[in-house]
Parts: C-alpha cells; structure tokens; sequence
C-alpha cells in the first residue's frame, strides 16, 4: 500500500480492522509530498517506482491509496504490471451513486485528481444523469499532513471549499482524498447531517477484502496479521504524524531513499 504522504494511514487502519488476518507494508513518499499540485506525468512515475519496489517484495496486493495517484496512474500501472492492483476513485464512486438520492454529488480532491476527471468519469459512467460538482482543495492536505485539523484557517479553508458544493444542493460528498476523512467532524458540521460523506478509506478496504475473497488468497480467519512502514522522508516526523492519523501503535518503521526508488521503473 503506498501514498504521497500519510493520508493512506486512514486506508490502512480501515485495512487492519477488516482485515486482521493479512500483513501490511506501508510506503509513505513524504520526501515527494505532496502530489496534488505535480505534473500528471511526475505522479505517474512515482506512482511506477512505489508500485516496482513493492511488488518486488512478493506482496499479493498492491492498493493505491492515493486519489492523485489513482488518478493518474492506476490503469497505466494495470496494464503493465503483472499483479493486482486496486485504488482509489471507483469503489467510493459506486457508493456515492448508491447512496445519493437527488443525483447530485459533489467530489473534493487535490488540484490532480480534479484535473484528471476521473471521479467524473467514473460517476457518470454508473449514471449519465448525475449532476457533479466536483472542487479542487488546493491547501486542504498539506494542512492536514502537517497536523492541522482544527484551526480557524482550516475552518476557514473547509467553508470556502464546500460552499460551491452547497450551493448546488448535493445530498452526497466523496472525500476524494485519503487525507480528508481526518477533518470529517468539520466536514459534517460545514455540511449538516442531511449530506452523506463518503469515506473513501472504508470504501477501498472493502475492496481490499472483496479482491482478496474473490482470488482466494485471504490468509486464515484466527490469524494476526503484521504491518510496518517505509517512508522517503524524515523518518521521526512521519512518525510524529503517521501515529495520529493510524490511530493503532506505529512501529517497525525505516527510511528509503528516494534514489533507491527511481532505479524501478516500468516501461
């Protein structure tokens, strides 16, 4: 499992409580964080270095829990790499259009993942007659990766993001960003108890554990599975973070260097 930084930490604490059973690796690329504001074509290559180094470990899944890296990268990682590989984007939108019941969704992402369109695509594609309003957050991650959640800035910045989305009367709101499900109480409140918000760390690890059942590769009910990290940056303050938004204990953590990395690559 891998992210731009430590906003996938919400996908894997998802992951740990439905999956007890199965062992993680981690890989946090806060050397490179964030990925929002980067060219498509920077994400996708970091996105095929993570990938190549993490399936070179003889792992059975590889989930993409990053919008911007879904975004940009996830079908071109299918196509060429010979593993499974899951992400962000469809499972979140499949649920949004289940759960939706005036057709209209509005999507918060980074700059990235709007640009690329996909959550567009992906909705209208399940139902051609939605309305989507989908709005880039530009600051949004990065105040969360630096441990702000509660601010008057980070109120300040919510409002203005979601008043587009409010205006328009969606009933349903996709957290395009692994991120963002740690300022959800804001988010509610901003929005009222009449929008639905759409976790896509839930929605993932469902995935996750469907993909796993359908190729018979779930480890044994009983078992308890082990998880540790790996990350591009300053090793204490991914800690300092990651421990925050994991919520369980954060261990058997280490550095990789990023040079390490750009020596995968993926044709």
């Amino acid at each position: 499992m891998f992210d731009s930084g430590v906003g996938g930490l919400t996908v894997l604490h998802e992951c740990l409580v439905a999956l007890p059973e199965e062992d993680f690796i981690y890989l946090g690329d806060t050397g490179r964080f964030p990925y929002g504001p980067r060219p498509i074509g920077d994400i996708r290559a970091f996105a095929g270095q993570i990938a190549s180094h993490l399936l070179s470990l003889d792992v059975k899944l590889l989930v993409v829990a990053c919008n911007s890296a879904t975004a940009a990268a996830l079908p071109w990682l299918q196509e060429r790499l010979d593993a499974s590989i899951i992400g962000a984007v469809h499972p979140e939108s499949e649920a949004a259009v289940q759960t939706t019941q005036n057709r209209k969704i509005g999507v918060l992402a980074t700059e990235a993942t709007i640009a690329s369109r996909s959550y567009q695509r992906a909705l209208l594609e399940l139902d051609a007659g939605l309305q989507v309003v989908a709005q880039s957050c530009p600051e949004l991650a990065s105040m969360i990766q630096a441990g702000d959640v509660s601010s008057p800035e980070m109120v300040a910045a919510v409002k203005g993001y979601a008043n587009p989305l409010k205006e328009a009367e969606v009933d349903t709101v996709i957290l395009g960003c692994t991120h963002y499900p740690l300022v959800t109480p804001m988010l509610q409140r901003v929005f009222g108890r009449d929008v639905t918000l759409i976790n896509p760390a839930r929605e993932i690890a469902r995935q996750a554990g469907q993909t796993l059942e359908r190729k018979g590769a779930r480890n044994a009910a009983g078992r308890e599975g082990a998880y540790s990290f790996l990350c591009t940056g300053n090793v204490e303050a991914f800690v300092d973070v990651g421990a925050r938004f994991l919520q369980m204990p954060f261990d058997d953590v280490r550095g990789i260097e990023i040079p390490e990395l750009e020596r995968m690559t993926v044709a």
